[in-house]
């Protein structure tokens, strides 16, 4: 599955480390950037899942330094990034893919994230936050998620609950809500194992997907 986000900084690491550890998945970032002042994003998983659990994390196809989306952090540094050449690792388990910012991200000269997305052919999650203005966010993701009928696996809001916005995106986006992410005191491999543990499971997930929904 492909988590993505409606922002930056949203919280599609975090989310990823639980989904992986819920689900029994490996972990592959393809576009890392900004590891010029902050570990990548596939040592943070790392150290979120904890030791153990049989996880495969994939290196990234492409690191970057700046914390830019890959398009204008691969002209920053001279390099070029050709997405048609991608090609998703080999694994046996459920594959989380982490995608950088959200779906309209550049990725290079010809596409955009949500590109990669149906290149991929993968299902989505949707990291939302919980406060304001994500109702206006979320469901303009969902528009183009639905436009390219992509299937959507539902929405993980981050942040303070809020029963308010959970209804309105599951009302006006046809889609549920999964799972909702309060603030947490620590954010390490114990909160994502209690959270994981409180995870849908993915069969059912899956069986009740549809295009963009």
């Amino acid at each position: 599955m492909f988590v993505t986000g409606t922002d930056t900084d949203v919280g599609k690491t975090l989310v990823s480390a639980i989904l992986a550890k819920a689900w029994g998945a490996d972990y592959w970032k393809p576009y890392q950037t900004g590891v010029e002042s902050a570990p990548g994003d596939t040592e943070t998983v790392a150290a979120l899942l904890g030791p153990g659990g049989g996880h495969v994390l994939h290196p990234p196809a492409c690191v970057l330094r700046a914390p830019l989306a890959p398009w204008a952090a691969a002209r920053a540094e001279g390099v070029t990034i050709e997405m048609a050449g991608l090609r998703p690792p080999r694994t046996v388990a459920p594959l989380v893919v982490e995608g950088a910012g959200g779906l309209y991200v550049p990725v290079d000269e010809h596409g955009m994230m949500i590109d990669l997305v149906v290149r991929l052919a993968l299902p989505v999650v949707l990291v939302a936050r919980s406060t304001l203005g994500t109702i206006n966010h979320t469901l303009l993701s969902l528009r183009a998620l639905r436009a390219r009928e992509l299937p959507v696996l539902g929405v993980v809001m981050n942040g303070p609950p809020s029963a308010g916005n959970r209804e309105a995106l599951e009302r006006f986006g046809q889609v549920p809500v999964i799972a909702e992410i309060p603030p947490l005191e620590r954010v390490d491999a114990a909160a994502v194992a209690a959270l994981a543990a409180r995870m849908p499971d993915l069969a059912s997930l899956s069986r009740a997907a549809r295009p963009g929904r």
